[in-house]
């Protein structure tokens, strides 16, 4: 079948920078499902997008539907024929009904209702030029547009208004309709280096094309292009400069002739904490701010311009003048928080909602106050700085800064809090607090700020868990997932050992207001923190086994989990772990139906097997050198220690008889086998690991 190359570009008003490039994959993504519902096979796709269009190529389009085969099924074989194999009113109708005078043009089909009578026909396909204005129309209609736009008199409705469509198949323009514009074979230049149409020929020669009207089409080279200049700009100018990725792929989506020029602040700026002049830069001008060796600010900026200008002193004129009153403000808002401490703050939190059933911000920085203090020492922490730093916690949410940049809180605190003479630590907790910020981002690295950052997730995830607010597969909107998670990575990185289960009860006393069961509650949230720490280790490759192995044995203390799992996962590598496991399986499957009789102790007088007093003795030496290791936390040696059970276990079964006729030895046998049972349930249910091994 003969195919060619498909593109289609739309052409539009600058489109919003943050999801232009959520729109491109979205775009192709669409195309391509839809090209495929419509039974059209392609090779491969790729996409481009600038502030002023969103287009797609599709490789190797076939030029015509693939035939259509269908089946219309009839009634069963059974009905379809009497007793003398002659057919029946039912299949006589049938053929009629497919417009046929007798049987002959069906065949028999194998269904999972038994064998029926079909017609099988076949529909010829449909030329794809026939096809595509809907497909197009489709993908587009699909696109995540947070709010569409209707324009002029105009029904249509998209992102912003459109001003051109280009659909071309092979060399061919194709005039299909969609939103309103006829499809042609020209695209448009840069605004104001080439603001004119051009002819595109083919699919293959877009990107040249564009590139000839000054427009870098493809966002990853535009990409490379504005790093390579910001960096080599930067080292011209005796820094570094830090690229936020964020940062520059809304630049990105700003741009299409990238042209990076460096510009320059008085710098008595510098005084105001650098967070501050950054977040102003970057969030209110998307400039690039410089460092020097030792990551301090630099009073210079890179902004990327989307005009290669004769005259780019006038360009870096502009943004200087734009940038001095941005930073005035920053200046302006610094200086007045601190003509205050910050902790005479924390009254007007008093009036700021954290939920409707869980009271003020102030409510929660005290439980968690409390709740810091009761976790000090887990964390090596001062129980008084822990408590002090979650009452001044939150107070910089209503400073005048962290109003205007609400992505500083907790940085902003850190630096109010030490000029109002507060303690380093207590400083620094503050923060710690929001560690990690994402996932695999920085943790706390002082004992306060982990234990505040603790106590503040905690007290949230109980208290909206216990308001009846958990989590759903669609909606998280407090972020319980990412709390939970940053829990369990504070106490594993940080070695902290804690009762998950008594903490939680902590946090829950702490709610006044909660009117749900207490224990109830404490083991929803406990089972659901421990449920993400499955999906962490899934997603670092340990099987699922390994850790339900870990979980039957210690489901309250996340430190003792994770050093569990990563022993099981090298011992199961280990010779001795599949005949261990299966060993300790079959021992499981007899005292599943058996373990009543099991109850006893173990007695050595009625022993009448080598075997057996071999088992014991191994087992009995077995206990007493786990009790070092486990206490040592030391699962790899231990692991290694229960593997010597595995030669007089499979001895044991070789020549003993556990369901003996003799109850007394049959109990006495039974009670043995849950002896070394409970050794190896010490560690870890060897059992649960099944298939894995």
């Amino acid at each position: 079948m003969s195919s060619a190359h498909l593109l289609v570009e739309l052409g539009t008003e600058e489109l919003p920078p943050k999801s232009l490039f959520i729109l491109q994959k979205a775009f192709e993504t669409e195309l391509c499902a839809a090209l495929s519902e419509l039974r059209l096979n392609f090779v491969s796709s790729e996409s481009f997008a600038t502030p002023r269009r969103l287009a797609v190529r599709i490789s190797g389009l076939d030029l015509i539907q693939a035939d259509e085969q269908i089946e219309t099924l009839g009634p069963n074989l059974a009905a379809a024929y009497d007793a003398n194999g002659q057919p029946t009113p039912a299949a006589l109708g049938f053929a009629r009904k497919c417009g046929l005078t007798s049987l002959d043009g069906l065949e028999t089909v194998s269904t999972d209702k038994g064998d029926r009578l079909a017609l099988k026909t076949s529909k010829p396909g449909v030329q794809t030029e026939d096809l595509l204005g809907n497909a197009i129309a489709a993908a587009l209609g699909r696109l995540p547009i947070a709010k569409r736009m209707r324009w002029g008199s105009s029904r249509h409705e998209f992102a912003r208004p459109p001003q051109w469509l280009l659909v071309l198949l092979g060399d061919k323009a194709l005039p299909l309709e969609v939103l309103g514009l006829t499809g042609g074979t020209t695209t448009r230049g840069h605004r104001f280096h080439a603001d004119r149409t051009a002819l595109v020929k083919h699919p293959a020669s877009y990107e040249q094309v564009l590139f000839d009207l000054h427009v870098v089409v493809d966002p990853d080279k535009r990409r490379e292009i504005i790093l390579e200049q910001v960096e080599q700009l930067a080292m011209e100018e005796g820094g570094r400069a830090v690229v936020d990725p964020a940062l520059l792929d809304e630049v990105n989506a700003m741009v299409e002739w990238p042209v990076a020029l460096c510009g320059s602040f008085d710098a008595d700026f510098l005084r105001v904490p650098q967070e501050a002049l950054v977040s102003s830069m970057g969030e209110h001008q998307k400039y690039f701010h410089l460092v020097d060796a030792q990551g301090k600010l630099l009073p210079r900026f890179i902004t990327v311009s989307n005009l290669d200008s004769k005259h780019p002193e006038y360009i870096v004129s502009g943004n200087e003048r734009v940038i001095r009153p941005r930073l005035s403000d920053a200046r302006f808002f610094y200086e007045t928080d601190l003509k205050q401490p910050l902790a005479s703050q924390f009254g007007r939190l008093e009036n700021i909602l954290f939920q409707a059933e869980l009271g003020t911000i102030a409510d929660k920085s005290r439980r968690v106050s409390d709740l810091a203090k009761a976790l000090a020492p887990a964390c090596a922490a001062d129980a008084d700085q822990a408590a002090r730093a979650a009452m001044l916690a939150k107070c910089d949410l209503v400073s005048e800064m962290v109003l205007e940049f609400d992505q500083l809180q907790g940085i902003m605190g850190r630096y109010y809090a030490l000029a109002g003479g507060e303690s380093a630590e207590a400083s620094e907790a503050i923060l710690e607090q929001y560690l990690p910020r994402s996932a695999g981002g920085d943790l706390p690295k002082t004992p306060t700020g982990a234990c505040l950052a603790l106590a503040d997730r905690l007290d949230t995830l109980v208290g909206i868990f216990g308001i009846g607010q958990p989590p759903t597969g669609s909606r998280d909107p407090f972020a319980l997932r990412r709390a939970s998670i940053g829990v369990l990575n504070i106490l594993v990185e940080r070695e902290i050992t804690i009762d998950l289960a008594a903490v939680l009860g902590q946090a829950y006393d702490l709610h006044n207001t909660l009117g749900v069961d207490r224990a109830a509650l404490i083991t929803q949230v406990r089972d659901y923190m421990i449920e993400r720490f499955r999906a962490l280790f899934e997603d670092r490759g340990v099987p699922v086994a390994t850790f339900r192995a870990v979980r039957k044995v210690q489901g309250n203390d996340p430190l003792d989990i994770h050093r569990r799992v990563i022993a099981l996962q090298h011992f199961i590598l280990d010779s001795d772990a599949r005949a261990l496991a299966e060993a300790n399986k079959r021992v499981q499957n007899i005292l599943a139906s058996n373990d009543s009789m099991a109850a006893g102790n173990v007695d050595r007088s009625l022993f009448n097997e080598q075997a057996e007093t071999a088992l014991l003795d191994q087992t009995e030496a077995v206990g007493r050198t786990l009790q070092g290791q486990i206490e040592a936390h030391d699962y790899q040696a231990a692991l290694a220690t229960l593997g010597s059970l595995r030669q007089p276990l499979d001895a044991f079964f070789e020549s003993v008889m556990v369901m003996a006729d003799d109850p007394a030895l049959r109990a006495n046998r039974l009670a043995l086998l849950r002896l070394v049972r409970s050794q190896v349930m010490r560690v870890a249910d060897l059992s649960e690991l099944g298939g894995q091994l």
